[in-house]
């Protein structure tokens, strides 16, 4: 059956594994992808909805460098919303509710239509390693396929364990069962494995709900899309979601379970996701809360199914039956399935390099829940970093590697591998020091032609980037060299409550002001008329007003990158014995020894390691 050697094996189906075959396919290499259940690929296994607060960036850019995430969202997608509008466009973040079969279904088709993927279904349980470099992977049916690369994508099935109350069995998720074998070859290799633990909530049936005594959450007036390509249309008909309270009430019934909880009880004993707690866990937490919000978001178009975001829980199905039927809206609720927490398996990321290749095995790279992270996109974003250096190491290419001033992708993977992670790592806005250069807006401009260099993207993609970086610096200009009559703007700028101007002066001056916006600025006639000569679409003029208005924050975030370019360029040789410098303090040699950082700025993000130890190594490397 697999008489020929691939280029690369991807073990995983879910997101970080479907855009590591898709990106290793869409690079030309011959590429399998392996899954215990083509059913299940690209399957959303816990909310439906893409994108959100940082991670609406994260889908943006996997669309700019050429990921079929961004696609597949719009194309699945039942609303659409803008989040943070009401802040600075650095916490701009895009959000889908998806319809989840449709996603799956479109996950499937678009892989299926990439000539230099295959496709296959069996669990792998081991993988083949010759002189410390792997060069393939075993079946639980014993056969072996070759490969030059391999990646691995395993979710949380890596011994998963499935807990409901005092109920206990294995599985990767509902209805699915463990991988095994896996974990156990690596720990003999000499990795660190370790355990975490992440919950579900229960599905119910919408057709049971009062939704007329919730509040409607609809989607945005004015509808944004995820991916730039033209492959993609925007929603033109949303369904709502929904938003009630659970309440004291709720609570008293949730504890009468706590005696049998698996969280309470110590048959947990892995670490959940910080920022998406179990509500047993937030009663617990916060129990000065009367009351939590709970979303009601519908699975689908057509589907009467509904999953209640806030509402994840491991109690006992008939506690969490009981106090569900207690919340507001939900008094005959029936149940899809219960709610669940599952337990997996782990590698501390600190083991990998900035390729996501791991550092004791040659051509052996780890992406997604593996690698201690939680969500979607952090997965796909790592699922595309490491599908692309796979090809790329195996080609001898130079690796593609992301800085922390150019992506939040480049930011998730060095916080990963340079401090660790002990809770599921989850992105936020906050983790990125250069939020204002990293916004959803400018993502293709950023990283569009870096893909282009890479092959992932079309030359059409190319074409539109290009005209959108050079119309909206044509535009800026313009508006820095156009002058205004001040009696005309006088006019406007009494409307919206701002202090008049006593002369002439540029366009560019005045759109400055945060009390006017580009509607305002449009209407007079030099600027409509220069805006429908050029045929500048609403993408471009979006540009042009964060340009202009933030001009100052993005050059000052642009000299601070700069500063940390310079440490970068400060490389540490490999297998660097940072013990035999005895001017360091004790820990940051310990810390150094372990990480092993490339460059003098990765390590100057390590926990541990103070200033004078990174003043020490800058005069050794001098040296």
């Amino acid at each position: 059956m697999f008489d020929k050697e691939y280029d690369i094996i991807v073990v995983g189906a879910g997101h970080a594994g479907s855009e590591a075959a898709a990106a290793a396919a869409n690079m030309k290499a011959k590429t399998l992808l392996v899954t215990m259940n083509l059913q299940t690929i690209g399957q959303m296994s816990c909310n439906p909805a893409m994108g959100g607060i940082a991670k609406g960036q994260i889908v943006r850019e996997i669309d700019a460098l050429g990921g079929l995430s961004g696609i597949v969202s719009d194309k699945s997608a039942i609303q659409f919303k803008m989040l943070n509008l009401s802040k600075g466009p650095a916490m701009w973040s895009p959000r889908t509710q998806n319809d989840r079969m449709r996603f799956a279904e479109e996950w499937r088709l678009q892989l299926e239509n990439l000539p230099y993927l295959d496709f296959y279904q069996e669990m792998v349980s081991g993988l083949i390693i010759e002189k410390e470099q792997v060069v393939g992977v075993k079946t639980s049916l014993g056969i072996e396929v070759r490969a030059k690369a391999v990646v691995l994508t395993n979710g949380t099935f890596l011994n998963g364990l499935i807990h409901i109350g005092e109920k206990q069995f294995g599985g990767g998720r509902a209805g699915e069962r463990a991988a095994t074998g896996i974990t156990g070859q690596l720990v003999d290799l000499g990795f660190e494995a370790g355990r975490m633990k992440t919950g579900t909530p229960p599905r119910v049936d919408g057709r049971s709900l009062d939704y007329a005594k919730m509040t409607p959450q609809p989607g945005d007036d004015i509808v944004s899309k995820f991916s730039y390509t033209n492959l993609t249309k925007k929603l033109t008909n949303q369904r709502d979601c929904h938003m009630t309270y659970t309440s004291q009430l709720v609570h008293d019934l949730l504890r009468e379970g706590f005696d049998r909880s698996p969280m309470f009880n110590g048959r947990i004993q892995s670490i959940g996701p910080r920022y998406c707690p179990s509500i047993e866990d937030k009663i617990d937490r916060f129990a000065d809360k009367d009351r939590h919000q709970l979303f009601v978001e519908p699975e689908g178009w057509d589907t009467c199914e509904v999953y209640v975001n806030g509402f994840s829980t491991s109690l006992p199905e008939d506690v969490q039956f009981k106090a569900l039927r207690s919340v507001v809206g939900f008094e005959n609720v029936k149940f899809f399935r219960p709610g669940y927490a599952i337990e997996y398996d782990y590698f501390p990321p600190t083991q990998l390099m900035h390729t996501l290749e791991t550092k004791l095995v040659k051509n052996l790279f780890f992406a997604g829940q593996i690698n201690g992270t939680t969500g979607y996109e952090e997965a796909a974003s790592q699922g595309l970093m490491a599908g692309i250096n796979a090809v790329r190491k195996i080609r001898e290419e130079e690796a593609f590697i992301l800085k922390r001033d150019e992506a939040y992708i480049g930011v998730l993977i060095d916080d990963l591998i340079t401090k660790g992670t002990e809770e599921p790592y989850r992105m936020f806005t906050s983790r990125a020091e250069y939020r204002t250069l990293l916004r959803q807006d400018n993502a293709d401009l950023r990283l569009t032609p870096r893909a282009y260099e890479l092959g992932l993207v079309t030359d059409e993609a190319i074409k539109r980037v290009v005209r959108k970086a050079e119309e909206t610096e044509k535009m800026v200009q313009f508006l820095k060299n156009t002058s205004y009559d001040f009696n005309e703007m006088n006019v406007l700028l009494e409307s919206k409550n701002s202090a008049a101007v006593k002369q002439h002066d540029k366009y560019f001056k005045v759109f400055s002001r945060p009390q006017i916006d580009l509607e305002d600025i449009r209407q007079f006639p030099e600027i409509k008329s220069y805006i429908e000569e050029n045929d500048l679409n609403e993408d471009i003029l979006e540009q042009v007003e964060v340009q202009v208005k933030y001009s100052g924050y993005i050059e000052k975030e642009k000299g601070n990158a700069d500063k940390l370019h310079r440490l970068e360029n400060v490389k540490i040789p490999a297998n660097y014995d940072f013990k035999s410098i005895k001017s360091l303090s004790y820990e940051a040699r310990e810390k150094l020894t372990a990480i092993q950082p490339a460059t003098v700025s990765q390590a100057s993000r390590i926990s541990g390691v103070s200033p004078s130890d990174i003043s020490v190594l800058l005069v050794h490397m001098g040296r």
